[in-house]
């Protein structure tokens, strides 16, 4: 199944580093049979791009956490792709929810995605009021958008230790 880890710059050098990553909370989003079920319509590019969106808003929460501890943290989305067995459904927490198995392997990443440095304003100043967004304040939401209208860039598993040596 292929899923898509929200991440932060800090937990891709730790991919890099250890070669696995751990998800917080072993969760990650996919397309699953409910996401399928919450759409009206929609192939299955879209609903995978759904997903990653879903994953790419958990960054936020993620980057967010890391910030109050250290200001100087990097400022960017990541979402990690992976093809991955043993995912376990939870639509009990949302549509797009699963539970991983465990820490994932370098080799099974398809992609990184990433912000790129133009982004970085708008994304410092999403992950300040996401839960206020997902909380219905349209301030917020309109913060939020701003950050989400910077599309992720992609990059091949490979390029992430050049990726991050250039950060």
């Amino acid at each position: 199944m292929r899923v898509y880890i929200p991440a932060t710059v800090a937990m891709l050098k730790a991919l890099n580093a250890d070669g696995e990553l751990t998800a917080v909370g072993n969760t990650a989003f996919a397309l699953t049979p409910a996401l399928r079920e919450s759409y009206a319509s929609g192939g299955d590019e879209e609903l995978e791009y759904a997903a990653m969106l879903d994953a790419a808003r958990a960054s936020l929460r993620l980057l967010n956490a890391e910030l109050e501890a250290d200001p100087e943290t990097a400022v960017r989305r990541a979402v990690v792709s992976a093809d991955v067995d043993g995912a376990e459904l939870r639509p009990d927490l949302d549509h797009a929810v699963v539970k991983l198995a465990g820490p994932v392997p370098l080799k099974v990443v398809a992609a990184v995605h990433l912000d790129t440095p133009d982004a970085e304003d708008a994304v410092r100043a999403a992950a300040a009021v996401v839960d206020a967004a997902d909380l219905g304040d349209p301030d917020a939401e309109f913060t939020l958008g701003d950050a989400e209208d910077h599309e992720l860039a992609w990059y091949a598993p490979q390029e992430l230790p050049f990726l991050l040596e250039l950060m």
